[in-house]
């Protein structure tokens, strides 16, 4: 049996969400090894003179602890 350990990170990027969620993993990854899975859990948008300037998420991140 594994043990999986979850985490919570919030990244942003002024290009997509897409962008976003990816810069959360690449966060992620600088401290943590073993991840398994991101799941977008929020998103969101700043706005500025009726365009978006910035798109953020809130991410979960799964990552295997031990076996």
């Amino acid at each position: 049996m594994a043990i999986v350990k979850v985490i919570e990170i919030m990244a942003s990027s002024e290009k997509s969400f897409e962008d976003a969620t990816n810069n959360a993993l690449k966060e992620a990854a600088k401290t943590v090894k073993n991840i398994k899975s991101i799941y977008v859990k929020d998103m969101n948008g700043k706005v500025e003179g009726n365009q978006i300037v910035s798109y953020g998420v809130t991410t979960k991140v799964s990552f295997v602890v031990s076996h």
